[in-house]
């Protein structure tokens, strides 16, 4: 018997299986990609997600990808648990390497002055090379010390009556908390050497504070570029303060460029004390910084200079990145003068 096609009951048979094949064959090449695409689809937001998360990893703690990968993978993806496990094994390799470097020469490195209302702490960290003083991790490091030496005397300067300046040496400030999460300012010096990969070491710190009466004038030379974005903060190989007390009728609209000029002279004189306005003018060869030729005005004495200006110098420091230091400056001592 013949079907309305001209074809046998077998044929008929076949053609409608091979057509019913066909047909299947065509829905599973249109089912199949879009499962592989919906599966292939959620697999590059797992991936984006775990990018995401490893960005941010890095971007908070510093630490190479790789590592951060390896933290990530480790903790499910839990940003917590990776980035304290990373700080540990950071600190375990930092003082590794802290060891294994130690004694290595550090003549480069940062003065840092930071300035908050009436209190200026300057610091000097030191490294290896220019290279790791220019880095940010590195700045960021000198910042802390600062900070943490702010953060020492807090409290320490109400009902003044004159100015105070405390020195800290190395054992002082490796025993330090900083500011940020209380770890130990030596333990933040293992986790930069870990990261920067060379000696690092404290050197020395100044915290001054001064009476409402008073001003601190403050410069800092040779500025490094900075990562970081603090205003009161400022970086660079040479730093140094004056202290001062204006008169009476002096206008205080002037003081921070008049206390700028003055330790501007202090960088670059390189006084040795600060003498008497009694004192005869000198040389470029004087020690006396009233006796000295004024820096941005040669012609008259940095006596005659304040004199005219209404202002007492009572006390300056000066900071060279790496200048030999006699025992006095690296001990810690605390300093005040009666008017």
């Amino acid at each position: 018997m013949s079907s309305s096609w001209g074809l046998s009951r077998d044929q008929g048979m076949t053609f409608s299986l091979r057509a019913g094949c066909r047909m299947a064959s065509v829905l599973r090449a249109k089912v199949f990609p879009l499962r592989q695409a919906t599966y292939f689809h959620s697999e590059t937001n797992l991936f984006a997600t775990n990018k995401n998360l490893l960005v941010k990893l890095r971007k908070r703690t510093g630490y190479p990808f790789v590592n951060c990968k390896q933290a990530l993978e480790k903790f499910n993806n839990d940003p917590k648990q990776a980035e304290a496990w990373l700080h540990e094994q950071a600190q375990k390799e930092g003082w590794s390497k802290a060891s294994k470097l130690q004694g290595r020469k550090t003549a480069e490195g940062l003065i840092g002055l930071l300035q908050k209302g009436n209190c200026t702490v300057m610091v000097e960290v030191n490294c290896e090379t220019d290279f790791v003083a220019r880095n940010a991790k590195f700045q960021q490091l000198v910042q802390q010390v600062a900070q943490s030496v702010m953060k020492q005397y807090q409290g320490k300067q109400e009902n003044l009556s004159t100015y105070i300046k405390s020195f800290l040496g190395v054992d002082e400030l490796s025993q330090l908390k900083t500011s940020s999460d209380d770890t130990s300012l030596s333990d933040q010096m293992a986790l930069a050497i870990g990261r920067l990969g060379e000696n690092i070491t404290l050197r020395r710190a100044v915290w001054v504070v001064v009476p409402s009466n008073f001003f601190i004038g403050s410069y800092i030379h040779g500025i490094t570029p900075s990562h970081i974005i603090s205003p009161s903060m400022g970086f660079g190989r040479y730093g140094a303060l004056v202290i001062c007390q204006p008169s009476e009728q002096s206008s205080r609209n002037r003081f921070a460029d008049l206390g700028r000029r003055l330790a501007q002279h202090v960088v670059g004189m390189s006084p040795l004390s600060v003498g008497s306005l009694q004192d005869e003018p000198g040389s470029e060869m004087e020690t006396k910084m009233l006796a000295q030729p004024f820096l941005m005005d040669p012609n008259v004495s940095v006596g005659e200079y304040v004199y005219s200006q209404g202002v007492a110098v009572l006390d300056f420091l000066r900071f060279e990145c790496g200048e030999e230091l006699e025992m006095a400056e690296v001990e810690p001592v605390c300093h005040s003068v009666e008017n």
